[in-house]
């Protein structure tokens, strides 16, 4: 690292001023030394504007004590911030992934300072290493670039960046945030167990982090070929490669690669990565491509909601007026699979919250965001069933759906039905088993 010219946190952000709009590089690499600096130029600064996908670890520019400083309005919204955002002292910025970049880009959004972090370099080249995101287009378009090399980041091979368009350049050393493999429940794996029945030998996946996407990973240890072709992915997908299921043998681009933009996981999911040549970390803008994905053949995405009505409609980013994550890039990779020659778009959920609340419902909460038309929507599996809406009637849609709703629940939906679309609801309905 001898020769290059770093500078502190403080002496960094002086070129921050008031009135900027903030890109943060996301997920694990959250470029805190630089945030920690910005609360220490509170006091002399005021109506900064904060914009990235989830974030992990602390969050002060969406606290309340901040208000007139700080203003989040980032397009995802974690537990780190979730709160702040319900209570007014942050915001939610609604975009699908894929459009986020092009909103830097096409100046629909200003991005002023681009904070991220960075690998250590190689012939003078740095790696976004975990959050590639939609950071490519913040700094292309910034005022101020400023990176903190940290060599906890993996170089990562896809989108690399030249050492020299930064304008500050910072050292840190923390390591990364990780997150633990979460144990997928006796419904998850139900879940996981039907969904996998969905996915032939040869397909190339998409899916997320947490328990449901483990319990499917575990589903396809039996399964040869696959692809992943993906916004993320973590520990239940590197098992799969690891195995040699996921060899990417059959995709139609990045053949033998892999394919993301984000990651967050253990720590054995970033050394993984690290100038693994056989993993590209892309722009937001490729990997959440419809058109980009459907050049593979076969693909199939898997996404969930907090809710589904009897139409179709999937809300995934709210419960109600409450917003609770965000649009993601769902829709992105639904148009995706579906454009794919042989895709499938899955929407999978539990038929009921922890709290026992049904998941399938009459009509969705009075302020749920529609994430996934129910044009859009293909293929619906919870841990009673899989059923496909495509191609199907609003009436055909809510009997197929109140079939794979829990059984308790199944009365109530029927009785909402039948009120919404009369009494030849039951006839069809019979028709239908």
């Amino acid at each position: 690292m001898g020769g290059i010219n770093f500078i502190s946190a403080d002496e960094a952000v002086r070129s921050v001023r008031s009135g900027d709009h903030i890109h943060l590089s996301s997920i694990a690499s959250v470029p805190h030394i630089l945030i920690e600096a910005l609360v220490r130029r509170a006091g002399s600064l005021k109506d900064l504007h904060f914009h990235h996908f989830h974030t992990e670890g602390p969050a002060p520019y969406s606290e309340e004590r901040f208000a007139g400083v700080f203003f989040d309005q980032g397009f995802f919204v974690g537990p780190n911030v979730r709160a702040n955002v319900q209570a007014g002292w942050a915001d939610y910025l609604p975009a699908h992934l894929s459009e986020s970049q092009a909103l830097y880009r096409s100046g629909a959004l200003r991005c002023d300072v681009a904070m991220v972090q960075v690998s250590e370099p190689v012939d003078g080249m740095v790696s976004l290493g975990t959050s590639v995101d939609c950071s490519v287009a913040a700094l292309e378009v910034a005022r101020e670039r400023i990176a903190v090399v940290n060599p906890h980041v993996p170089f990562s091979y896809g989108d690399l960046i030249p050492l020299e368009r930064f304008t500050a350049l910072v050292r840190d050393d923390r390591p990364l945030i990780t997150k633990s493999y979460v144990e997928p429940s006796e419904t998850d794996r139900r879940i996981g167990a039907f969904c996998a029945e969905l996915v032939p030998d040869g397909a190339c996946l998409q899916m997320g982090i947490g328990s449901l996407p483990n319990a499917l990973c575990s589903a396809l240890e039996g399964h040869q070929h696959l692809g992943l072709h993906t916004e993320m992915f973590a520990d239940g997908a590197l098992e799969l490669i690891r195995r040699g299921v996921i060899d990417g043998s059959r995709k139609g681009i990045d053949r033998g690669k892999v394919v993301a933009s984000f990651l967050l996981g253990s720590q054995a999911v970033y050394d993984f990565i690290d100038h693994n040549p056989a993993v590209l970390m892309r722009d937001i803008a490729y990997t959440n491509d419809p058109w980009t994905i459907a050049r593979n053949p076969q693909v199939v995405s898997i996404n969930s909601a907090t809710e589904i009505d009897l139409t179709g409609q999937v809300s995934a980013d709210s419960i109600g007026e409450r917003i609770y994550s965000g649009t993601g890039g769902q829709l992105d990779f639904v148009r995706g699979a579906k454009l794919s020659e042989g895709g499938k778009a899955v929407i999978a959920l539990a038929s009921r919250t922890a709290k026992g609340a049904p998941k399938i419902v009459p009509t969705l909460r009075p302020g749920a965001g529609v994430v996934t038309p129910r044009a859009d929507v293909q293929w619906v599996v919870t841990e009673w069933g899989v059923v496909n809406l495509y191609g199907k009637s609003l009436q055909e849609r809510a009997r197929l759906l109140i079939s794979i709703a829990h059984p308790d629940d199944r009365e109530a939906l029927e009785r909402a039905a039948f009120n919404r679309f009369g009494s030849h609801f039951r006839t069809l309905s019979q028709s239908l088993l």
